[in-house]
């Protein structure tokens, strides 16, 4: 008989990833939820996915709670954890929006009740009296908070592009302008709101506030070709969304680009410059060369 663990490790890390934004925070939940399960006596278990979802949700809420002031002592803007995903991901639309760099940085917004509920909720359709239990409140405070953050998330996300071949293809038009220094096919595939975030965490050059508009932004990924410096592009799935990563061999930087596509034009970029945060693209990235 397969260890029921092990048979919803998938959901349980997406679950901790939703709630978290880090890739590395969300692994140590699932450990630590591990240990904890590991003590219990299974048999006694009823419902092994509702309890494993119940441990996790509870440990990301202890997580959660004791980052937040690491994440306002944070230098410059903070951005989710890049992850490289499959093609098959961004096939389920529904599944690459809820896990997309552009999602995760609207829940950001949330407080840390918030995102548990609206996460278990709206994205894993958990009926409301185990999100309930998972968050330790009534299931009648559940249905307030899961109304007030749906209302909230829907005033600030983005409205995403349903169809991969579009963003794919303005993806692919703006790495080639940035690659080749073409100012207008740059100008001609950023919305004229476009904003542009980027994190380095003090440690990688990055703006330290967004850039808005198209011709600031522009201007600013202009400057490498301006100043003569040899990067490489290459196209990537980014939580189940088309990306980017460049490479700039000179200094050994990595920077992993999401985007949100709205009318064929890009109206977002997120630039994840920070190392910290890269470390298992790297890792992913190799493994599948």
């Amino acid at each position: 008989m397969a260890d029921p663990f092990v048979e919803h490790r998938n959901l349980l890390f997406t679950v901790a990833y939703e709630m978290l934004g880090s890739a590395a925070d969300a692994e140590d939940v699932v450990q630590e939820s591990w240990l904890r399960w590991a003590e219990v006596d299974q048999a006694e278990v009823r419902d092994p996915r509702a309890y494993l979802v119940r441990v996790v949700t509870r440990q990301s809420l202890n997580r959660l709670r004791s980052l937040s002031r690491r994440r306002e002592e944070y230098v410059g803007e903070w951005l989710p954890e890049p992850l490289l995903t499959s093609p098959d991901v961004a096939e389920d639309v529904e599944l690459a929006e809820n896990v997309s760099i552009a999602m995760l940085t609207v829940l950001e917004t949330l407080g840390p009740a918030e995102r548990a509920v609206f996460v278990l909720r709206e994205v894993f359709d958990t009926p409301y009296d185990e999100i309930a239990e998972a968050v330790g409140k009534s299931p009648a405070a559940v249905r307030q908070i899961a109304h007030r953050a749906k209302e909230h998330v829907a005033a600030r996300r983005p409205r995403m592009a349903v169809e991969q071949a579009e963003q794919a293809a303005a993806v692919e038009r703006f790495l080639a302008a940035v690659q080749g220094g073409d100012m207008q096919a740059l100008l001609e595939v950023l919305a004229p709101d476009v904003v542009m975030v980027a994190d380095g965490g003090g440690i990688a050059n990055a703006a330290r506030r967004p850039i808005h508009g198209a011709d600031k932004v522009a201007m600013f990924l202009g400057t490498a070709k301006r100043i003569d410096i040899e990067f490489t592009s290459v196209p990537i799935s980014i939580n189940g969304l088309p990306g980017a990563r460049l490479d700039i061999p000179f200094d050994g930087s990595t920077t992993a680009l999401s985007f949100v596509v709205e009318d064929g034009r890009i109206s977002r970029i997120y630039a994840m410059r920070n190392p910290n945060k890269l470390q298992r693209l790297d890792e992913e990235t190799a493994l599948r060369r």
